[in-house]
């Protein structure tokens, strides 16, 4: 059984390591773990994991942030993966830093990359794993915010998000999107 899960961001070392680029971050940290790196493929650097006898398949798109569609389609019908194993790791400015929430359907919530997954598959119903990346930013700074870096007094709470959202993934391959909804939106 195979799983899709699409970490989102921007490609170039501008955006590296940026709130915005937390998904990718994300998918960074599941890959080392597994001692697995990406290489580059059609629409982005692509991995591929081994967990509990799934092949769970990682996409970074190469497409900006705002055509992560495009690389989602591609890979869901490359791969023939059905919408309930596609998971998309974004950021959430309306959640604070250390929170997650786990969701099997939902509107875009103001965030590009989903506003273009959901057009290109014409559907709001897929699992996302929104990460909190607060909103603390003076008014029509939201750029500025969303694309910098993170602030030392962060860093802990960062890596505390990225571990339990790689585990949040993992669940979501072997338990399930109800189960891993119950166990990680507590």
């Amino acid at each position: 059984m195979k799983y899709l899960i699409v970490g989102l961001g921007n490609i170039g070392a501008e955006y590296a390591h940026t709130r915005h680029n937390i998904g990718f971050d994300v998918l960074d940290a599941l890959a080392g773990a597994s001692n697995t790196i990406f290489s580059p493929d059609r629409y982005g650097d692509r991995a591929e994991i081994k967990h509990k006898g799934r092949g769970i398949i990682l996409i970074k798109p190469s497409t900006y942030m705002n055509l992560s569609g495009k690389a989602v389609r591609y890979w869901l019908e490359k791969e023939k993966i059905p919408l309930e194993r596609l998971l998309i790791i974004t950021d959430d400015l309306a959640l604070p830093l250390g929170k997650t929430r786990l969701r099997g359907k939902g509107s875009d919530g103001g965030h590009n990359g989903l506003k273009h997954i959901q057009e290109v598959l014409e559907s709001t119903i897929y699992a996302r794993l929104r990460i909190g990346i607060g909103d603390q930013f003076q008014k029509g700074h939201q750029v500025d915010y969303v694309l910098g870096r993170w602030e030392d007094d962060e860093i802990e709470e960062l890596k505390l998000q990225i571990e339990k959202s790689t585990k949040a993934i993992l669940a979501f391959t072997t338990i399930g999107l109800d189960r891993t909804m119950s166990e990680f939106n507590r």
